[in-house]
């Protein structure tokens, strides 16, 4: 059955843009520089005749998408630009008029092929990933839905029930949700405010010892600083994987440092994740990490919130890092692995007991991926790609829309403040952090609410 507020996509743009990092970031054993943002600017006309225009934004996240020993960085980014180009050219010949939901189900059929073509055009010798395949959509994807809503002259996240969307949830996520709808696990209003995780990258100074020149921009530039300047009460700590000794003191080092720093504005509590970044060689590495930091600082562990995708993101391929015992100390979520619903009941099975939603790996997936978790009572966190500006602003209207989220990571005030100044005057308190909080109630305006 269709709908007067379904859509038809009448013209894209795309664009992209180039920032420096304030500071460089490492994970996984990378050391990242600079973003390229990939921008998409969408109209639409609806069947009531509304026509409207969509923006969506996002970090071409190449090196955490596409980690390869095959195709270098360069290659990697220049093939995911090209990628979402031809994504954008793809929708812009798509004649469906329907939902957001249906047009990028639609949209996503083709992604394989497409970057099956990008990859012989370039000669690259190895497949571009599912993952980098998701995060050059989302972008388009972002700007599908705010052109939706913009068109309706209502909130995406007000859009999702049967009154809207022309089919129910199982052409998605299988008969378990037959007759349901999105709007059955993301809310009406947003939360108000949420937590803000500050990355503590495995680079980043914690003391003024640890300084050997100052930056002298005016932003803080020690863990204790920015504590105390943006009142941080979430902390997410980069980790090796690779190397016990140092994870185990990495940790006992920040716990160490963050304590002065709350002692001192008088804050009694606080909470860490802690990200290993696939590194792990098995799950025996985080027991025996979990075992020492208990030893050496039972305070730093009584803190831990989470781990985050502590082994390699193919689980198919790896059956045997199964993660029930860790998962009973602490829960433990996947984000590099998922991709799809498979991916998230395949986690499941090997004993994850949480996800993380990426607004990179597009809006429908996040939507869907966050009902299936909802459904299946897993632990749900929110997390960025250093998202900046626009990109920012939808990461955060998807983790204050989905019930069970208690806090949101945002790391691009810190690494790359350059792409904030635009949206930062528009939403104040998104971006000038001084209780340890974002607040999300600013984004209620129509389309995803930025």
């Amino acid at each position: 059955m269709t709908k007067p507020t379904d859509i038809r996509l009448t013209d894209i743009i795309t664009s992209t843009k180039k920032i420096e990092y304030r500071t460089p970031i490492k994970f996984g054993g990378r050391v990242v520089n600079n973003v390229v943002l990939f921008n998409v600017r969408v109209e639409v006309t609806s069947r009531a005749g509304e026509r409207a225009v969509g923006h969506g934004s996002m970090p071409i996240g190449n090196v955490w998408a596409w980690p390869s020993q095959v195709v270098s960085a360069d290659q990697s980014l220049a093939a995911m630009v090209k990628l979402a180009k031809q994504m954008a050219v793809a929708a812009r010949q798509c004649s469906s008029t329907d939902h957001p939901l249906e047009i990028t189900h639609e949209l996503a059929a083709s992604h394989e092929s497409l970057a099956a073509d990008v990859q012989h055009e370039a000669n690259l010798g190895e497949s571009i990933p599912k993952l980098a395949q998701l995060v050059c959509a989302s972008p388009l994807e972002a700007a599908i839905y705010d052109a939706h809503g913009r068109a309706c002259g209502k909130n995406s996240y007000n859009l999702l029930g049967r009154e809207f969307v022309n089919s129910d949830l199982e052409p998605y996520l299988g008969s378990e949700f037959s007759d349901e709808y999105l709007d059955q696990y993301t809310s009406r209003t947003p939360q108000a405010s949420l937590p803000l995780y500050h990355l503590v990258g495995a680079l980043d100074p914690l003391t003024e010892g640890d300084l050997t020149q100052r930056i002298g921009d005016g932003l803080p530039e020690t863990l204790g600083e920015w504590i105390q300047a943006d009142g941080l009460t979430h902390l997410k700590i980069k980790l090796a994987g690779d190397d016990l000794a140092w994870d185990v003191q990495r940790v006992v080092e920040v716990e160490r440092a963050a304590t002065v720093a709350q002692e001192q504005r008088g804050c009694a509590q606080w909470h860490y994740s802690l990200d290993f970044n696939e590194k792990c060689a098995n799950v025996q590495y985080v027991l025996d990490f979990l075992a020492k930091l208990a030893e050496k600082s039972a305070p730093a562990l009584e803190r831990v919130q989470y781990i985050e995708q502590p082994t390699h993101r193919d689980l198919r391929a790896n059956p045997e890092n199964k993660m029930h015992e860790a998962a009973r100390i602490k829960p433990v979520v996947i984000d590099e692995s998922l991709v799809d619903l498979e991916s998230l009941l395949l986690a499941r099975e090997q004993g994850y007991s949480g996800v993380a939603l990426k607004a990179c790996k597009g809006h429908s997936e996040a939507l869907l991926m966050g009902a299936a978790a909802q459904k299946y009572g897993l632990f749900l966190c929110v997390q960025d790609l250093t998202c900046v500006g626009v990109s920012f602003l939808h990461s955060a209207s998807l983790a204050a829309r989905i019930p069970t989220v208690a806090a949101i990571e945002g790391n691009g005030r810190q690494y790359c403040p350059a792409g904030n100044v635009a949206m930062a005057k528009k939403y104040p308190g998104m971006f000038n952090i001084t209780d340890g909080t974002v607040n999300t109630a600013e984004l209620v305006g129509r389309g995803l609410g930025y």
